[in-house]
């Protein structure tokens, strides 16, 4: 990337302009997860950040996007990763509740500190309750094939002692909003169904769950793949040694 005065003089902005739109979009990713659960940051959020000073120059969102990436790595340790992901409309096909329009792009943190030194002083073990969860569920639906009937999720769930039925768990409280957390953090699509025939319940709604783009992501995708292979490892060899 060429120097930053060389990059915003087409729109027109001194550097000390850029640099401060440039910060807010940079304390907008640090906070913003905390206050959202965790949930990616929408393009649209952070480009109504910058228009919404009255900078009206079609370009601009993406320099101050690009150079706040540049910061967020160099200064703070953070990858700010852009998922692409499909956005749902009205059906207009009678047996879906749900179908595929224009992409929408989002951003996560993932810190770039070696894992160890991550685990030793970042990791917040508070939270490891939720990140357990989310393996667990996303493992479920991995090993279906990448997508599953609710009613087949929760029976996995129920023989780990997980019932859509428990509000108050000891540590996940509410499971039914606990998952729908995981559907929010773009773990999961929610995908509903109508059918002529009636297959689950009086209106025939069948839901599935299936992994979204987080789940889908190269380096989460494949910590999961390698985790899941620990383990389905280790159960063979406990098997065969028994």
């Amino acid at each position: 990337m060429s120097s930053s005065g060389e990059d915003f003089s087409q729109f027109g902005i001194s550097v000390e302009e850029k640099d401060k739109l440039v910060a807010e979009v940079i304390r907008y990713v640090l906070f913003k997860p905390e206050q959202s659960s965790g949930c990616p940051i929408k393009r649209e959020e952070l480009t109504q950040l910058i228009t919404g000073k009255n900078y009206r120059q079609r370009n601009l969102p993406v320099f101050v996007i690009t150079e706040a990436k540049l910061k967020l790595s160099s200064l703070f340790g953070f990858e700010m990763r852009e998922l692409q992901r499909s956005r749902s409309s009205a059906p207009q096909n009678p047996r879906s509740s749900q179908q595929v329009t224009a992409d929408a792009k989002s951003y996560i943190l993932r810190s770039q500190l070696p894992a160890d030194v991550y685990k030793a002083f970042v990791e917040d073990e508070n939270k490891s309750h939720v990140t357990a969860l989310t393996f667990v569920v996303t493992s479920i639906v991995r090993l279906a094939g990448g997508k599953i009937n609710e009613e087949n999720l929760w029976y996995q769930l129920r023989r780990l002692g997980l019932s859509e039925t428990d509000e108050s768990h000891p540590v996940h409280g509410n499971l039914k909003l606990a998952l729908e957390a995981i559907v929010q953090q773009r773990y999961l699509h929610i995908h509903r169904y109508l059918h002529k025939e009636k297959v689950n319940g009086p209106e025939g709604n069948a839901t599935f769950y299936e992994l979204a783009e987080r789940s889908l992501d190269g380096p989460i995708n494949d910590g999961m793949k390698e985790h899941i292979s620990k383990i389905v490892n280790k159960d063979i060899t406990s098997v065969n040694a028994d």
